[in-house]
């Protein structure tokens, strides 16, 4: 099993950890964003960039939403794997074109330790 460097982005402080506790009970290497102002910023050092593998957003989040975000990270790095999470069905719409893959929330977390090994390994090429 290879060990994946995550960018985690999630305003919600409780919801943040747990994921980042699952992820790294799993072996995985979890970097965390407050926000996606802080998340582009982080990815904005090529250093900190070439390492994370997948980035893992929440879609609701304050100044900068998840379509806003990921159209920004899409400019920077246009193939980095993205999971997105949200506890809205609607929004995947939103994320029409941009090469993410839209769950919701909650998430077993067998299935984001699964999802956490699998993303970065896989081809790229998904729509919302």
């Amino acid at each position: 099993m290879s060990i994946a460097a995550i960018l985690l982005v999630d305003d919600n402080p409780v919801q943040a950890a747990t994921r980042k506790a699952i992820l790294t009970h799993a072996g995985n290497s979890v970097s965390m964003a407050t926000d996606a102002q802080q998340a582009l910023h982080l990815l904005a050092n090529p250093d900190f960039a070439k390492e994370v593998k997948l980035v893992i957003t929440d879609h609701l989040m304050p100044q900068m939403n998840g379509p806003q975000f990921v159209a920004k990270l899409r400019l920077q790095l246009p193939n980095l794997p993205v999971l997105v999470l949200s506890g809205l069905p609607d929004a995947e719409g939103e994320y029409a074109g941009m090469n993410v893959l839209y769950r919701l929330k909650p998430m077993d977390p067998e299935e984001l330790i699964g999802l956490a090994q699998s993303l970065p390994a896989q081809t790229l090429g998904r729509t919302a």
